[in-house]
């Protein structure tokens, strides 16, 4: 089985979602979590089937498709997609187990199977079609779950995320037809697989022309500064669900291209764009920090900060060594399991109040002591609390950043101090003080099914930041590799001799350690 567990991973909730039609609607529910189950076992195997010893693909799967012009169907992992893909399988199980009762149940849990397939599907591909497919198709399945769950506004919002994405992905395929032909210009074959791509060394002005045309689509995912706007109102309007899945899955898809494609495939055009890319990190860190301050409703709050945190990931993919790569893919992780966790935690209060105005809470601490235990863990993972998922990540990839600008790195790790005012302000106005509303005198704490799905993400918060090695050892090991290859197509004479340095260091340390021997 383990010789085509990816394609399984891949087209099995698919599947399933269409033979979910069929099930009555009393047990779509039951069927969706079952499906969701099976789905995170097969990701749990994975793992366990993967050699972290191995810094290459594992587990791939080849099938021609269009041989004459190059496009076939080709899926792999390494430890920076292995991970991604168990928490897309972990959230799908957790929203599905975790969704109250809602109007057309059997349609959203036959979507949110649909939008799983398309998820792992971004992660596993390395042929350029194939991930294009897999990365529109993911836009269907949540334009649905907010156009027809969402809030007041959903049809603006929906409309909104999917012509921003949509618009952006249309200039990176022009990227990856140019890459395509490029190789044919070269070798006298067509081909779109990424691992083909790796060998290409592209001269500088065609870099920083394809690096833009990549970026504006992954920038847009991200979402970046000044492509951001469409995200409060997608997660302002979407369900908690959609919410959710945006948030812990979604956005990742462009901090994770960024690694897959730009920096392998433009390695002097990442240098070349380094710095302006940093100052974007930055404003979306401090920007988005500072609007989430001034929110009132607890979701938009979590949003912004949302965007914040990306703004991290962002800076710690661009420092261009293995520490701070490292250090954003790790921290992709732990973004996924703390907001996912908020927008969870929202979503509680939401169902029982039908507000997320913070003026409309107080006093909850006395009122549902577990749900504000489990939300402060959350809050504190947020801020990057020490021995919590978010301060590995962080640290990690602020160390990497450290290496290229000290003072940039200074003003992004202050403006850190703004994300503690504003999250600690919102758990201060919603969980402290009395009870000023009759409405907030006898809710209900956290149920068994609530506490099911936010236990584990508790754990799972502390776990990875008190022992994060199990998870960053096999993405260390591939992030070298990388690292590695951009070493080597590097054309950039300073970033050449700064190579040289380090890997002079690394020679004199190794013959240290060997004579120490």
């Amino acid at each position: 089985m383990l010789d085509h567990i990816l394609s399984i991973l891949i087209f099995f909730p698919a599947v399933a979602g269409m033979l979910g039609f069929v099930v009555k609607p009393e047990g779509i529910r039951a069927y969706g979590i079952t499906v969701a189950v099976v789905e995170f076992a097969l990701s749990l195997v994975l793992w366990l089937g993967y050699d972290p010893s191995v810094s290459g693909m594992q587990f791939m799967e080849t099938l021609p498709l269009v041989p004459s012009f190059g496009i076939n169907y080709i899926v792999g992992v390494d430890g920076i997609s292995l991970f991604i893909i168990i928490l897309a399988a972990f959230f799908t199980m957790i929203g599905i187990a975790s969704l109250p009762e809602t109007k057309n149940e059997k349609n959203m849990i036959v979507t949110l199977l649909f939008l799983q397939m398309t998820m792992v599907g971004v992660f596993a591909a390395l042929d350029a079609i194939a991930f294009y497919v897999f990365w529109e198709l993911s836009l269907v399945p949540m334009l649905y779950i907010i156009g027809a769950w969402g809030g007041p506004l959903r049809i603006y919002a929906s409309v909104k995320f999917f012509l921003y994405t949509f618009a952006g992905s249309l200039v990176m395929l022009v990227g990856m037809l140019f890459m395509a032909y490029f190789y044919y210009q070269v070798t006298g074959k067509w081909s779109f697989s990424l691992l083909d791509w790796y060998r290409l060394v592209l001269p500088e002005s065609y870099q920083i022309w394809l690096f833009l045309a990549f970026f504006l689509g992954f920038a847009i995912k991200v979402p970046m500064f000044p492509f951001h706007t469409w995200l409060p109102y997608a997660h302002g309007q979407a369900p908690t669900i959609g919410s959710v899945i945006l948030a812990a899955i979604l956005l990742k898809m462009g901090t994770y291209a960024f690694i897959r494609f730009s920096l392998p495939l433009f390695p002097d055009a990442s240098v070349f764009f380094m710095v302006p890319i940093a100052f974007l990190a930055i404003i979306m860190i401090i920007y988005t920090a500072m609007v989430a301050y001034a929110q009132e409703d607890i979701k938009q709050v979590v949003a912004y900060s949302s965007i914040s945190h990306m703004g991290v990931i962002i800076l710690g993919t661009f420092a261009l060594n293995v520490e701070g790569i490292s250090g954003s893919i790790f921290l992709m992780i732990g973004h996924g399991v703390v907001s996912g966790a908020l927008f969870l935690l929202v979503g509680v209060i939401y169902e029982r109040r039908h507000t997320k105005l913070m003026s409309e809470f107080g006093g909850l601490a006395d009122v549902m002591p577990r749900y504000a235990l489990i939300f402060g863990i959350m809050l504190m993972a947020s801020v990057g609390l020490p021995l919590t998922i978010n301060f590995v990540g962080e640290f990690l990839s602020f160390l990497g950043f450290y290496q290229q600008s000290h003072i940039l790195t200074l003003v992004a790790g202050t403006a850190i101090i703004v994300g503690a005012i504003y999250m600690l302000a919102a758990f201060k106005k919603a969980f402290f003080g009395k009870v000023t509303k009759k409405e907030n005198e006898n809710l209900p704490d956290l149920n068994k099914r609530e506490l099911l799905a936010l236990i584990p993400l508790a754990i799972i918060t502390v776990w990875l930041g008190v022992y994060p090695k199990p998870v960053l050892g096999p993405i260390n090991s591939s992030v070298e590799s990388v690292v590695e290859l951009m070493h080597e197509k590097a054309q950039n004479p300073e970033y050449k001799k700064k190579i040289a340095d380090v890997k002079a260091i690394k020679l004199a340390r190794a013959a240290e350690v060997k004579e120490a021997k």
